[in-house]
């Protein structure tokens, strides 16, 4: 969401909205320290293709600090307006990158997410390692092994994902991605509106005789305009049908400010 798109933004459209523009952001020739922030209004929290929230405002800020020789740590923060007791997200991230020409970067980082007070989206707490690759600003790769903090299913789970980002007139822009994730494990989540939604799922393979799925899809498409430090954007979300009850709203929008 500002002009130096993060390589973890494979984790869209907005899993954490903000976190695609402040945490892990890193110029390709950094020359000096720097510190940037971004505070952000979204219509959901999404996070590889499942709703962590219902559709409803999320605020979130983060603050990232990015040395000269690569290191980037971030924390970000955000609540839901309507009920901020209920639904609050935190994360925190250490990165380093490394430029392998005037045109490839690469990236590893560590990430803990954590929902406190949200029983919802406890499914969702976790540690990650990712290993990311971006070629200039219009393609990024991304894997990621997961370990959920949570419940005592502590298995490795493991995601891939690709982004696409490509400029516009009049200070327009494209995004894409799409990426496959195994599944986290039962819980309450947000499919589109419905709360909930996990008992209708589970029962729906309990009665029809069928296994979930080891691994799911997930991609958005989105146009975004930015002027400055304000960007917006519309996303188009898809999930795969066997995330249906866990699947975000088709929708989502953001608005953000980056200083």
């Amino acid at each position: 969401m500002n002009a130096s798109r993060s390589l973890r933004s494979h984790q869209f459209p907005i899993s954490l909205a903000i976190l695609s523009a402040t945490i892990a952001i890193a110029p390709l020739h950094a020359q000096t320290s720097s510190l940037s922030g971004t505070v952000a209004l979204s219509s959901q929290l999404v996070d590889r293709g499942l709703a962590v929230t219902p559709v409803t405002p999320v605020l979130q800020g983060a603050v990232s600090w990015a040395s000269a020789d690569g290191w980037i740590l971030g924390l970000s923060i955000g609540t839901q307006t309507r009920s901020p007791r209920h639904g609050s997200d935190t994360l925190a991230q250490v990165d380093h990158y490394w430029s392998l020409s005037d045109d490839w970067r690469m990236q590893a980082g560590l990430a803990y997410y954590a929902y406190p007070g949200n029983a919802s989206a406890r499914a969702f707490d976790r540690a990650e390692a990712s290993m990311s690759w971006m070629y200039r600003d219009v393609l990024t790769f991304g894997v990621s092994a997961i370990s959920l903090t949570h419940g005592s299913d502590h298995q490795p789970r493991g995601a891939a994902d690709v982004g696409f980002h490509w400029p516009l007139p009049a200070h327009f822009s494209l995004t894409a991605g799409a990426g496959v994730a195994q599944p986290l494990p039962a819980g309450t989540y947000y499919g589109g509106s419905t709360y909930g939604a996990w008992s209708y799922f589970r029962d729906f393979y309990k009665y029809s005789g069928q296994r979930p799925s080891s691994y799911y899809g997930y991609g958005q498409l989105g146009l975004a305009w930015g002027f400055g430090p304000w960007r917006v954007e519309l996303d188009r979300i898809a999930t795969a049908p066997s995330q249906r009850w866990m699947a975000a709203a088709p929708w989502v929008a953001t608005i953000s400010w980056s200083f």
